[in-house]
């Protein structure tokens, strides 16, 4: 079996998840890029252009799987995918899922929810008159980047991302307030799977870092709600990482990011859930059907190292796995001794990610709080 994996920069989840997946599936993978120096099985291709990735496809050979994982190139793998027969997912759902005005509009006007949303291209005046708080965030943006809570001047804080961002579109919504989940699903394109959730701590307001998951499956009625919004979305085959706040008001979608979670907690909801999530993934995308998840047999959490100030990574502990009782424990650092650190307050200052399971939640927390206690980080 030929697969094509369309990927920008390298990410743990293609070479440490999808990449030795599609090994254990027998699959010959050839990974479609424009930064080739970077991955193995590379070959170059502007990926993010549908119609050179698919003429790049018919040179190399006749594939069986097209997939991504990027939230970059999900519109345009779909597109290939649906050139050469494959299964995938609609192109349609992907930009929708991706640009979150038009997630906005296709939830009000299936009747799911309404979330007061203006998107301003560049250029567009700013709203004189909006009932505050209200958050900006990029119209496509990922890792919290340029997302910011504003409870006045909103025209300051527009101008602000516009010097960081002045050819992108921005959008302006209503601030939705209580406990941040997610719900992560798996699709065939007829059954979508329910595999989990996760409960998600922020850091300190105005921005929207995300310091730690914990395993938290979404009760009832939000699964239901959020299940709701992906079919009128039309997001309905292979993963999807969804976003949700449970409001006053109820369960109002944040974002739908239509490709597995992120930051370790794909590897963490495999862990929870003691299934190859990868090769299920992969599986959905070479025609099978999704299959029914088990129940966790236990508790698991991801948590985020974050920067608290600038300055030099002075000592770090490294890459490892451990055991401590009951508690499984991995550590993986994304900086280096010697990295200089400079505070974007978005999910770029992950000095690196701990993620545990065990059977219940103080025993985990208590080992990764020795954890932490015996290998920090230190940064001056």
């Amino acid at each position: 079996m030929r697969l094509y994996l369309t990927a920008l920069k390298p990410t743990d989840s293609v070479t440490d998840g999808f990449l030795p997946a599609a090994r254990a599936l027998g699959c010959e993978v050839t990974i479609l890029t424009d930064r080739p120096e970077r991955h193995p099985y590379a070959v170059a291709c502007d990926v993010t252009d549908a119609r050179a990735l698919i003429d790049t496809v018919e040179q190399l050979g006749r594939p069986d799987v097209i997939f991504s994982n990027s939230d970059h190139l999900q519109a345009q793998t779909a597109l290939a995918a649906a050139y050469f027969g494959l299964p995938g997912k609609d192109w349609r759902a992907c930009l929708a899922a991706k640009n979150k005005f038009l997630m906005r509009r296709r939830l009000r006007d299936a009747g799911i929810e309404r979330v007061e949303s203006v998107r301003l291209a560049p250029g567009d005046p700013v709203p004189e008159r909006v009932t505050y708080p209200v958050v900006v965030k990029p119209r496509e943006g990922v890792a919290s980047e340029d997302v910011v809570l504003v409870e006045r001047d909103l025209a300051g804080a527009v101008a602000a991302v516009r010097r960081r961002r002045p050819d992108e579109a921005l959008v302006v919504e209503e601030y939705l307030e209580g406990p941040l989940r997610t719900l992560e699903t798996l699709g065939d394109g007829f059954e979508t799977r329910v595999l989990g959730g996760f409960e998600t701590s922020l850091g300190a307001l105005p921005h929207f870092v995300e310091e730690r998951l914990d395993w938290a499956p979404p009760p009832g009625a939000s699964r239901e709600h959020v299940l709701s919004a992906l079919r009128a979305l039309g997001s309905g085959f292979g993963a999807c990482h969804t976003e949700y706040v449970l409001t006053a008001a109820g369960p109002r979608v944040v974002e739908v990011n239509y490709r597995a979670i992120g930051d370790h907690c794909d590897f963490l909801l495999g862990d929870v859930l003691g299934v190859p999530l990868f090769e299920w993934i992969l599986r959905v995308h070479l025609g099978e059907p999704a299959p029914v998840p088990p129940a966790a047999s236990g508790y698991g959490t991801a948590v985020s190292l974050v920067a608290d100030r600038p300055g030099t990574v002075k000592s770090a502990p490294g890459q490892e796995s451990v055991v401590r009782g009951d508690v499984r424990l991995w550590h993986r650092p994304l900086r280096a001794v010697g990295d200089v650190i400079s505070l974007t307050r978005t999910n770029r200052d992950y000095l690196g990610v701990i993620r545990a399971v065990g059977p219940d939640r103080r025993h985990v927390e208590a080992a990764v709080e020795r954890y932490r206690a015996s290998l920090p980080w230190a940064v001056e």
